[in-house]
């Protein structure tokens, strides 16, 4: 397939934003996982964050608050109240913007990250991707 010179561009500038997955799942049928899957078949570089290690296509899940840098979007799969221990991490990774994937939706964080100034956009992770919005 070949491609064109504006969609190679998009596609190296996609390559050099990082996304931080944060709930995933080692479960194939977790919307995590298929987030993870998505990311990657979109050539996202792409992190995990859950509460069991293991691999997602080839990405690791992590179970411990690595302070990565040069995160650009953080996507979350944890409800409201799993959320209030990733705040303080959240906001010192210092991305870009935090999407709040259906049943995540937290107004008092998302009023922090505003405060911080990263935006906190609530939608749907897989939506976005598959419609080129990402």
């Amino acid at each position: 397939m070949l491609l064109s010179l504006t969609e190679f561009n998009e596609s190296l500038t996609i390559m050099k934003k990082t996304t931080l997955v944060i709930g995933a799942s080692l479960n194939p049928n977790k919307y995590s996982n298929i987030a993870i899957k998505r990311l990657i078949d979109r050539n996202v570089k792409t992190l995990a964050i859950g509460s069991r290690k293991g691999k997602v296509h080839t990405v690791t899940i992590e179970t411990e608050k690595i302070l990565f840098e040069d995160i650009d979007t953080v996507t979350l799969y944890l409800n409201p109240k799993r959320q209030e221990e990733y705040y303080n991490y959240i906001q010192e990774l210092s991305p870009r913007r935090v999407i709040f994937n259906p049943g995540t939706e937290n107004l008092e964080f998302i009023k922090l990250l505003k405060e911080k100034g990263i935006e906190a956009e609530v939608a749907c992770t897989l939506v976005l991707l598959s419609t080129s919005q990402y």
